[in-house]
């Protein structure tokens, strides 16, 4: 699809080339859009249209009349990308049309509609979302022929026209991501594989497999209801414990979940450290949480995150925090070691324990990348710009008693930016997968590690990672995924293994304060246990300069051109 998009661009500096059958179908590809009775391609002085009926017959029964054949010539298609084109103007997505339409009722489903209707508007101009939710919606009706790209088309009540400039920009912003997340799959496996010969580490094979559990046992787990009185916020909490208490104070770890996700789809990791002998809190948060979703999808509400939530995450985990230390004689003997927790989340709750690690929220810089009228490819704008919603104040969420943070595929860039995450001092380690949509991490992670102000920080890349749990998904979204094109799941049993083995290792070296783990924290032991074709590539520290560079680099796509300029990190 990049590919394609990247034709598009070099055709439009080549006469009427621009207007290709192959740029179409990757835009039909990337982007749910089109129209009724006529595409218009608009790229000054160049007005071109092309009839939805000629698509039609193409699709139905491989015809390809005078009109479509002409912009088929002009992009030169074979007879191997013409039958993948009718593919995709007929495959169907299989979605519940009552809850999608409720999503694109919600602010982000309308942001997105937004940003859409920017690329796709009514002919004259007009912003296309309101067309587009309709007829995306009554396909997805039409019990017959469902929700095809082509029975989209056909729903579509006015012409639609493409602005070919804006698109452009925006297949731009793909090339750039594309390309720079290869550079930095390329330059963090040359430094780990460096650090690696560099580094004097035992012999792993002769050492215990963090990966596996450890000796402490898991004791069932247990459920608390907690209510905050000042917040008038009442949430519950799964208590992860080990069977067996180590000696001395036991470590206490809180586990924030990602937005649309809940406490129980964490409990695994939590098993894993609690085998280790820590105690894992993992609090559920309402209004972000898998109910906030469903709530919505159920009519019972119009967000899928409600606007506090970038304030009361945060508050919850110290709430959590307060509780513990408050039942600790009474209910743990007074064995929890609550003044040097360590905290961990993923996506949304990767927002959660940096801001509680010290990262501070940035009007200023989330307010120029959101006000962009073309965003980059970073799904995770939905989420984050729905915070210039809130009160425009200092938001300071840092809590003493944490002195550690590792986050999974978090939301950093825009929120935060370079100045709030540089409030962080802590010990923090960054994962990241290189085939993430959701936040991207050459734009959500690699950032966030150049500019969080510590020295004790990784960053952990797993090549096909994907930011979801794929063997955790419902029957629904399993569908949708399989109604998609060459679509290569990772191997999620092998990507477990890396979590289980890092979540361990930091935790013991930065929360347990037991240093004997630290040669786990190597690019070495990162090699040891990497398998392919979902390779780990994990750096530490001094891999901020050379990465920093590459970000900067002429030489590679430098996917900061979607922000502005003051938001590029610079090596220092």
């Amino acid at each position: 699809m990049i590919g394609s998009l990247a034709f598009l661009k070099r055709s439009l500096k080549k006469q009427l080339k621009n207007i290709t059958l192959a740029t179409l179908a990757a835009i039909l590809t990337a982007y749910p859009v089109f129209a009724s009775q006529r595409l218009i391609f608009i790229y000054p002085p160049i007005n071109l249209s092309l009839g939805i009926d000629s698509l039609e017959l193409f699709a139905t029964e491989g015809l390809v009349n005078k009109e479509l054949a002409y912009y088929m010539n002009l992009a030169g298609v074979g007879e191997a990308e013409k039958e993948a084109f009718r593919e995709a103007l007929l495959k169907k997505v299989d979605l519940d049309p009552v809850q999608l339409s409720r999503f694109f009722n919600t602010p982000m489903g309308e942001e997105l509609l937004n940003r859409v209707g920017n690329l796709l508007s009514i002919q004259g101009g007009s912003n296309g979302k309101y067309a587009l939710r309709g007829a995306i919606v009554q396909a997805a009706f039409d019990q017959e022929k469902g929700l095809t790209l082509l029975n989209f088309l056909r729903h579509l009540a006015v012409n639609m026209q493409f602005n070919l400039e804006e698109v452009l920009r925006a297949a731009t912003y793909l090339e750039l991501l594309g390309q720079g997340t290869n550079a930095i799959v390329a330059e963090m496996k040359t430094i780990s594989a460096q650090t690696a010969q560099q580094e004097s580490v035992p012999d792993f094979s002769t050492l215990r497999d963090i990966r596996k559990r450890g000796d402490y046992g898991v004791a069932p787990t247990r459920r608390i209801r907690l209510f905050d009185q000042s917040r008038e916020r009442e949430f519950d909490v799964l208590l992860v414990q080990p069977q067996q208490w180590r000696e001395g104070k036991t470590p206490v770890i809180i586990f924030s979940h990602g937005l649309a996700s809940r406490p129980e789809d964490f409990e695994d990791d939590a098993k894993q450290l609690a085998s280790y002998g820590y105690l894992v809190a993992l609090p559920q948060h309402p209004g972000s949480d898998l109910n906030q979703l469903q709530e919505m999808l159920q009519g019972f509400s119009r967000d899928i995150v409600k606007v506090d939530e970038f304030i009361d995450r945060p508050l919850d985990v110290s709430f959590v925090i307060d509780e513990l230390e408050r039942v600790n004689r009474r209910d743990f003997g007074g064995r929890l070691d609550t003044n040097n927790v360590g905290v961990m989340g993923h996506s949304f709750g990767g927002y959660t324990a940096l801001a509680i690690a010290g990262a501070t929220l940035d009007f200023d810089a989330l307010e120029r990348i959101c006000g962009r009228k073309i965003w980059g490819p970073n799904l995770s704008l939905l989420l984050q710009c729905r915070a210039l919603e809130l009160p425009r104040k200092n938001y300071n969420f840092r809590d003493r008693r944490v002195t550690s943070a590792l986050v999974i595929n978090p939301v950093t860039s825009a929120v935060f930016g370079p100045n709030g995450l540089s409030k962080i001092t802590i010990p923090v380690m960054l994962a990241a997968g290189s085939s993430d949509p959701a936040t991207p991490a050459a734009i959500e992670q690699l950032q966030a590690f150049v500019w969080i102000n510590t020295d004790d920080k990784y960053f952990g890349l797993v090549e096909g990672q994907a930011h979801v749990n794929f063997s955790k998904l419902d029957a629904q979204m399993k569908a949708v995924l399989d109604s998609l094109p060459d679509l290569t799941l990772p191997n999620q049993k092998v990507i477990d293994t890396y979590g289980n083995a890092f979540l361990v290792a930091f935790a013991e070296v930065y929360t347990a304060e037991n240093e004997e783990f630290r040669p786990y924290l190597s690019s070495s032991y990162g090699k040891h246990i990497s398998k392919g074709p979902n390779y780990l590539h994990l750096v530490q520290s001094d891999a901020e300069v050379p990465l920093s560079e590459l970000f900067n680099s002429r030489k590679t796509a430098r996917v900061p051109a979607i922000y502005p300029r003051n938001n590029v990190p610079s090596a220092q």
